[in-house]
């Protein structure tokens, strides 16, 4: 019996938005028994676990035929094409067009040059499978240059979506049922420098929260510290829909490390728009990036990283072993030891840990608002897991108050 089409997704949010973007054009074009792998490059590990994913595949289904895409086959696509596990190669520009996958291709990779692509491909997607929450691209690839990101070369420069079709996909999500929307790109803080009038992120979402006034929450992916313009930081104050949750775009808290990574901020920024975005809201959370043993990093800066997590207060911490990205500046410097790497990254996570506990005591009392994922389970407006004491329909947004925690989620009871 034929099987439909299954999209596999590594890495980031824009690639689950995308993967539904796949699924449909694969679904419509009369696709079966194909998987459709969509990489993620970012560092070493994640293509291991995109090659390991993909032998396993066809050891497990050696009937079904393996698509490649995402990152990972844009950078590299000669590498993924000569697997003799794979069918076809497909470049991240292609895997959006509906035509990639209504054509026959004439060769096993089907692979352009990211670096030409001026514009967004806009789509108009239902909902995402077994998800109550959505993620909507407001951008695509990057302008920047940092020393040790491979990710430009994967996705391109800044395309912007323009706002009238961003409104008609938050419009239909939240139609659909989706009580949180999620704005996600490569760099959604560069938004707009492509568009006409030049607008900022800030301005985009206050019409976007103006033009879809049903919208119950909004969530923002990762932001540049130092791109943050006055309209979302006012937003910050002003709206509730605004989730009291973001993520910066750290990398490093030594400021000669930041200079090699050539970033657009030091450290003294970061704590100043921490301290800014705290004076408007005092309750949010403020999670970051943060990556060990860049290269020539000494035990002295790395304590320099290790000091922001208190300082600034972050409690959501995503801390990246430094991984050599062959083909940037990085790669080139003088590399710290793989050992020492390991272990500044395991200090990281403990002291990231170490935040989140803390901040988990810190609401037990309190009252919370839930995104109910499961029927007992979901996240609050602080990207917080929290456990409900009975089941309730998926995609509802529950306010509790919390009462405990166990050792993955804090635990809520339901307001009468």
């Amino acid at each position: 019996m034929k099987t439909a089409p299954e999209v596999l997704t590594f890495g980031c949010r824009l690639n689950a938005y995308e993967s539904e973007v796949i699924k449909g054009h694969a679904t419509t074009a009369g696709w079966t028994d194909t998987v459709v792998i969509n990489s993620c490059a970012v560092t070493k590990e994640a293509e291991r676990q995109v090659r390991q994913t993909i032998r396993r595949l066809r050891r497990e289904r050696p009937e079904a035929k393996i698509v490649v895409t995402g990152c990972a086959a844009q950078i590299d696509p000669e590498r993924y094409a000569a697997m003799p596990e794979v069918d076809r190669v497909i470049g991240n520009s292609e895997k959006m067009k509906a035509e990639s996958y209504l054509t026959p291709s004439e060769g096993k990779v089907a692979v352009a040059d990211i670096m030409t692509v001026k514009e967004t491909a806009q789509h108009l997607i239902g909902g995402f499978d077994g998800r109550a929450r959505a993620f909507v691209e407001v951008q695509q690839g990057c302008d920047h240059r940092c020393t040790f990101c491979i990710i430009p070369f994967g996705r391109g420069n800044n395309r912007s979506v323009p706002l009238g079709p961003l409104v008609d996909q938050v419009r239909q999500l939240t139609e659909a049922g989706y009580g949180e929307i999620v704005l996600t790109g490569v760099d959604i803080t560069g938004y707009g420098t492509d568009l006409p009038g030049t607008p900022t992120l800030g301005q985009a979402v206050r019409r976007l929260l103006a033009q879809v006034p049903e919208l119950p929450r909004l969530r923002l992916s990762s932001l540049d510290p130092v791109e943050i313009d006055e309209d979302l930081i006012r937003l910050v104050a002003e709206e509730p829909r605004l989730m009291p949750h973001f993520h910066l775009s750290v990398q490093a808290g030594d400021d000669m490390i930041l200079k090699r990574m050539k970033r657009r901020h030091l450290r003294d920024d970061v704590i100043a728009m921490a301290r800014r975005l705290r004076d408007l809201r005092p309750d949010l959370a403020l999670g970051a990036d943060i990556i060990a043993g860049f290269p020539t990093e000494t035990e002295e800066m790395f304590q320099n990283s290790l000091a922001l997590v208190d300082e600034v207060g972050l409690t959501h911490l995503h801390v990246f072993p430094y991984s050599v990205r062959p083909g940037t500046p990085a790669a080139k410097m003088p590399q710290v030891h793989g050992p020492e790497i390991k272990e500044r990254a395991a200090r990281l996570r403990a002291k990231g840990s170490e935040a989140m506990a803390a901040f988990r005591a810190a609401r037990i009392g309190k009252s919370a608002s839930v995104l109910v994922e499961q029927d007992d389970a979901g996240h609050c407006e602080h990207y917080l897991p929290i456990r409900l004491d009975r089941p309730v329909p998926m995609g509802t947004i529950q306010t509790v108050t919390v009462t405990g925690q166990d050792d993955t989620h804090l635990i809520g009871t339901i307001a009468a």
